[in-house]
């Protein structure tokens, strides 16, 4: 359907898209049809713009005027300009060249199709056009809303969050998109917010300068010396034979080349100019803000204290061999990731861009609303779990960093880049990291330190380890959490998270395991996986919900999470503070796949057949158990091989020590056990049937395996069993 259409002197353009009724349908459900508006402003030259609405009646526009919005995100909107016959020539005008090329001028019209795909905020089209030996240029403007969040107001919340934590992190370049920025309303200079900016990063910085300081980078610089017979160190041949020469002559002083560090390298002469730079614009400042009517005496004190340790720093004799900066010829990896340096560039960096997010008439262009969901997911958790552990922002161990992501922008590190370390008088409570793995290439390294993933590549976007210290010490519970900004639907007033996205999740807890660093042994620890998305509804609907209530049952489900909406935000509080609460072994005895294991009917090519030593302390019958008549049994002490998954496991072949393999059962299902052993205190119980008994027994070593579980796969099962078959039973 047609729902833009201008005229102009020299075209009339034609805005459809085949779809927007299901699209404005599903953004009113999402967002509210109130905030679902955009300004329209165009150039000169237009003589109307008329919108149809839903009922195909036409509306005019004026130039400014505040409508109902037209644009959405992940929409594909036809364009068609038919140019009137005085025009020679048109283009479309976008910075991105993609755009331009969905786009043909043919016979007097230009046709072409836009999709903003995750970009959202304000836009423009943009037309050349030649007229004659002139050349002509049209802009339409507008805002391209998102059909999941109300763009005027979560969008922004996101932003804030995100910049309060990491400055800068929300920016990019070349987008369709771009957004109003400016000084702060209440008057602030560009230099007040410099102020306030460095206000945060004071102490950082003078710590980043004392360190280097104290362990600055060095290079080898050759100079010329003279030295006697017996402090020469070697002997270069150029000297060989003044050396025979004057061999019996102490006092003789021979000209060598020593090698010594100098300070005086690029990244030092940075320091030097950053800091020179920084404490003349402090002095500055300091200045006229003392000046201010009002101004507190500490305030006064604090700022006279500050300009005293800079200028101190400048005084430091480290920098008299340190020559002047001349500018960076290369990009330097030293100041980007090295101790200290970092910090400084960074500083340096973040003093010279200081902008604030008011609208405003500079435009910057910020990351897609998916990237920025998922950011702010990650630091929405992280401030869930800092605050339950009771952690003062100020002791959250802030391992991560951000790192370039090409010529203008930056994003979160991944992986150990990205940890989170949360303590408490210095005892690790708990760990989060953002996007462990993003590439076949981690599979062989360990990107979380201890999680891997011996078969394909898993990347859930947030992992939360917590690290229990009761009668399972040490042991750290994992779970997974996937931002998706993506709504699969509506049911019973509650929006829906994809269903492929929990099948994900599914996936992601099957698949990844843990690595001790005292064993190369792999475990099974990852308890659960969850989906963050943008969802809305009542909370007590929300609880109902199926996404929600199978967390309780098989720890995979969703949470329904958004900027400002307080209630839903609090089921996510609540579940993280009862895993935080809860002992291992309550974990454990909750967890699936452990517990609760209902097995697919179809048998998996991997299926294992399990040889399993019986615990006779935990077995109560275990003549019924080698008989084929029992529909139980227990696993001993020490378990089964832990690099094996125990969803694998289709087949029990139950023995005893100095016995013998009589046949084997089908496994039904699994769960956990409490028994009463202070080493061991949980068991695996399997439910099983089908007996199938051997036509032979057949031997089994079992000096090694007492009380374990042996994996053998149907081949190698059944080749040990026909040839260490025995006629007759010893």
């Amino acid at each position: 359907m047609e729902l833009l259409s201008i005229i102009h002197q020299d075209f009339t353009m034609s805005i459809e898209c085949s779809k927007f009724d299901a699209i404005w349908g599903k953004a009113v459900r999402n967002v509210g049809a109130e905030n679902l508006t955009s300004t329209y402003s165009w150039s000169d030259g237009v003589v109307s713009v008329f919108r149809q609405d839903e009922d195909g009646n036409s509306q005019e526009i004026k130039n400014g005027e505040i409508q109902e919005a037209v644009f959405f995100d992940n929409a594909e909107y036809p364009i068609w300009v038919d140019f009137k016959n005085h025009v020679r020539n048109a283009r479309f005008g976008s910075i991105l060249q993609g755009d331009n090329e969905n786009f043909s001028f043919r016979k007097g019209i230009l046709a072409g199709f836009l999709n903003y795909g995750n970009d959202i905020g304000k836009s423009e089209i943009l037309i050349d056009y030649a007229v004659g030996t002139e050349i002509r240029h049209f802009r339409f403007g507008f805002d391209v809303l998102s059909t999941k969040l109300n763009y005027h107001e979560h969008w922004r919340k996101i932003i804030e969050d995100i910049e309060s934590e990491y400055r800068m992190l929300s920016l990019d370049y070349m987008r369709r998109t771009f957004h109003g920025f400016s000084p702060d309303t209440e008057g602030e200079t560009p230099e007040l917010v410099w102020w306030s900016i460095f206000a945060g990063e004071q102490k950082k910085f003078v710590s980043a300068v004392k360190s280097i300081i104290e362990r600055p980078r060095h290079r080898l610089h050759g100079i010329e010396t003279y030295v006697r017979a017996d402090k020469l160190t070697r002997i270069p041949i150029s000297i060989e034979n003044e050396l025979t020469e004057h061999r019996k002559e102490p006092a003789h002083l021979y000209r060598v080349e020593q090698q010594v560090q100098s300070n005086d390298t690029q990244e030092n002469r940075f320091l030097k100019h950053a800091l020179g730079q920084i404490t003349a614009k402090y002095e500055s400042l300091k200045r006229r803000i003392e000046a201010i009517k009002g101004t507190s005496v500490p305030f006064k004190e604090e700022m006279k204290a500050m300009l005293d340790t800079l200028k101190h720093l400048r005084r430091n004799p480290f920098f008299r061999t340190v020559g002047r900066f001349k500018g960076m010829n290369q990009e330097s990896l030293i100041l980007q990731k090295a101790s200290g340096y970092n910090q400084v560039y960074r500083t340096w960096n973040l003093l010279r861009r200081a902008y604030s997010l008011n609208d405003g008439i500079y435009r910057l262009q910020s990351k897609d609303i998916a990237t920025l969901y998922e950011i702010w997911c990650f630091i929405e958790v992280s401030h869930i779990v800092r605050d339950l552990l009771g952690v003062k922002p100020e002791d959250v161990d802030h391992r991560n960093r951000m790192e370039m992501n090409g010529i203008f922008t930056w994003e979160l590190g991944k992986g150990e880049h990205s940890r989170i370390l949360f303590k408490k008088d210095d005892v690790e409570l708990a760990e989060l990291v953002y996007n462990p793995k993003h590439t076949d290439r981690e599979n062989d390294s360990i990107s979380m330190e201890n999680l891997i993933v011996p078969t394909v590549p898993q990347k859930p976007d947030i992992v939360l380890q917590l690290t229990k210290r009761d009668r399972q010490k040490e042991m750290k519970m994992t779970y997974l959490f996937d931002a998706k900004y993506r709504i699969e639907g509506r049911v019973n007033g509650v929006d829906t998270p994809p269903e492929d996205a929990i099948n994900q999740m599914h996936r992601y807890r099957d698949a990844i395991y843990y690595k001790e660093h005292s064993s190369n042994e792999l475990k099974k620890e990852v308890i659960g996986g969850y989906i963050l998305f943008p969802g809305d509804g009542q909370r007590a609907d929300v609880e109902v919900s199926k996404f929600y209530k199978t967390i309780e049952e098989v720890n995979i489900g969703a949470f329904p999470l958004r900027p400002k909406d307080t209630d839903n935000r609090d089921l996510l509080v609540k579940f993280i503070e009862s895993l935080i609460g809860k002992d291992s072994i309550e974990i454990l005895d909750d967890s699936i796949p452990q517990k609760g294991l209902y097995y697919t009917s179809e048998e998996p090519k991997d299926a294992i057949y399990m040889i399993l030593t019986l615990d006779t302390e935990v077995n109560e019958d275990v003549a019924s158990v080698l008989e084929g008549r029992s529909d139980t049994i227990i696993m001993g002490r020490k378990g089964m091989e832990e690099s094996k998954d125990i969803q694998t496991v289709r087949y029990i072949a139950p023995i005893i020590p100095g016995g013998h393999i009589e046949g084997y059962y089908k496994v039904n299902k699994a769960n956990l056990k409490r028994v009463e052993d202070a080493r061991y205190p949980i068991r695996i119980k399997f439910e099983v049937d089908d007996w199938q008994s051997l036509r032979q027994p057949a031997k089994f070593g079992m000096a090694k395996w007492a009380f374990r579980g042996v994996c053998k796969t149907r081949e190698e099962f059944f080749k040990h069993c026909t040839e260490h078959a025995i006629i007759d039973k010893i």
